[in-house]
């Protein structure tokens, strides 16, 4: 690939994947919102933790997702051989952990590289969420974010 196509190709992974995390971040605040009153008659205690370990399954889905849509073009590109190679290569990149065990030649570094910012927003946006939940479930902030 050239560097402009590199560019571009990760760009539009990389925007799937934040659209993919938004949209499931808004699923699970939705999801919450609904089963809050659900659990009403449980202790303090057990109702914070099926808050936040509800919160924790979106989190995972929506990161495990992303890595399967970057294995996916791994592949289906024909960059990397087997679903093996690709699901590692990806879960090392988005996590930017970068081993360098499976490097990728230089027409697709830039390419790869998108990988690994679409882990560091995802993770990101995934932290603000968790705060901003635990904020809320323990008193520290008021429904609009704002601290009492």
């Amino acid at each position: 690939m050239t560097l402009l196509q590199q560019v571009l190709w990760g760009s539009l992974y990389l925007s799937a994947c934040v659209v993919l995390e938004a949209a499931l971040m808004v699923a699970c605040a939705s999801a919450l919102d609904k089963s809050h009153h659900k659990w009403a008659h449980l202790r303090r205690t057990s109702k914070n933790g099926i808050l936040i370990l509800t919160a924790l399954g979106f989190i995972l889905a929506a990161h495990t997702a992303q890595v399967w849509i970057w294995s996916t073009v791994f592949v289906l590109t024909g960059t990397l051989g087997d679903w093996n190679s690709a699901l590692y290569f990806s879960l090392v990149t988005y996590t930017t952990l970068g081993y360098g065990d499976i490097v990728l030649g230089p027409g697709l570094r830039i390419f790869a590289a998108f990988a690994a910012v679409t882990g560091l927003l995802a993770f990101g946006i995934s932290t603000a969420f968790l705060v901003a939940l635990m904020g809320r479930i323990f008193g520290f902030m008021d429904s609009r974010g704002r601290p009492h």
